[in-house]
């Protein structure tokens, strides 16, 4: 099965109409509806030029600047094509490779969970189109369908009800982590990418003052993480941003569907519990957003994570790296990769709000002596 480390690609230079701005591409917002329809055209000729696309309807989430999109057949059949262009491209066909076979050897009941990619032949496809400076790719899934929201704010019976649910996936992720295909990502690897690209304005770009300050949260997190071994924790699939908008669930609680990838890794579960403790908050979902370290404080996080462990048992150090994890989460989403994971208005707000609050709270605004002697480990 020498597909699975790879991927079937095509790739495209063909010139776009014309754009209305002179600069170089760089950003999917910065391309014309049209051209972002003439990508996906090109991606659907080199996958199946036999079946005729009838219409082409942007569904993307407004914070977001990947683009999602709905493409209908003449057959009224469809399928979702999702448009990114940040990162890596060889990291972006790793991970959409694992997430298939994934899709394919969860067993019941997270069988139909996630969000097939379409193969051609015995690979999975994704098309790659460079055109003046942006470098766009292309992978087209079969949809999946939703049931139900989790409520914005929940109630304790529903938090303790969704713990065990995602117990219980993360257990089958790790029952299953050694059918999957190798991924080169790890959190120290991307540590070391920011670290690199510091120096770099064509890549990243913040004040003297505030580089330094990232390479001390870089050189903190290296050496904690280190002292806790995390290395050496097991790695399953997680999907990191849990927010409510990118799952569905049954009437009680179990997980029905999940879309969104965009933070999908192999790594350690912890990963998973910041978000999570996000969903379980006191103020509930909001549409205007922070990311404080403090629902990982709250009450409710500590019964989310108590019936967590009754299923699943964590042990000491896991438990002790979510400072790291979550320091992990602000240099990496948010520092690192912010203004492509969100709009450039959120992007802002949330980087300065790091700089500002954020990475002082790391150290004393979180105490894992409480988890532990909750869970009485």
């Amino acid at each position: 099965m020498t597909w699975l480390g790879a991927g079937f690609s095509s790739e495209n230079s063909l010139t776009l109409p014309s754009c209305t701005h002179s600069t170089v591409l760089t950003k999917l917002n910065m391309l014309l509806p049209q051209q972002l329809h003439q990508v996906i055209r090109n991606a659907w000729q080199a996958y199946d030029a036999s079946r005729t696309i009838l219409e082409i309807k942007d569904i993307s989430a407004l914070v977001s600047t990947n683009r999602v999109y709905r493409v209908r057949f003449e057959d009224k059949s469809f399928v979702i094509a999702k448009l990114s262009h940040f990162g890596q491209h060889d990291h972006f066909k790793e991970d959409h490779t694992i997430i298939n076979v994934l899709a394919n050897n969860l067993p019941s009941p997270y069988e139909n969970l996630l969000a097939r990619s379409l193969m051609k032949g015995n690979e999975l496809f994704v098309h790659r189109f460079i055109h003046e400076g942006t470098d766009v790719w292309v992978v087209f899934y079969r949809p999946v369908y939703s049931k139900k929201r989790l409520p914005r704010r929940l109630n304790e019976e529903e938090i303790e009800k969704l713990a065990r649910e995602i117990a219980h996936f993360h257990k089958t992720c790790h029952s299953i982590r050694h059918t999957l295909p190798t991924n080169s990502k790890t959190m120290q690897v991307d540590i070391d990418s920011l670290l690199q690209e510091l120096d770099n304005p064509r890549k990243i770009h913040f004040s003297a003052e505030k580089t330094e300050i990232i390479r001390q949260q870089c050189a903190l997190f290296q050496q904690n993480s280190e002292k806790l071994s995390m290395s050496r924790f097991d790695r399953i699939p997680v999907f990191v941003d849990w927010n409510i908008g990118n799952f569905s669930v049954t009437n009680s609680l179990k997980l029905h569907s999940r879309w969104d990838y965009d933070w999908f890794r192999m790594s350690t579960r912890m990963l998973d519990f910041y978000f999570f403790s996000r969903v379980v908050s006191d103020r509930g979902d909001r549409t205007v957003f922070t990311y404080n370290i403090g629902p990982l404080n709250e009450e409710r996080f500590l019964l989310f994570i108590k019936a967590y462990h009754a299923v699943f048992p964590l042990t000491e150090r896991e438990i002790r790296s979510l400072r790291e994890v979550y320091r992990f989460f602000l240099l990496h989403y948010v520092i690192h990769f912010g203004e492509h994971f969100f709009a450039e208005n959120y992007a802002t707000k949330l980087q300065n709000e790091v700089f500002e609050t954020h990475f002082d709270s790391i150290e004393k605004g979180f105490d894992p002596e409480i988890l532990l002697r909750a869970l009485g480990i």
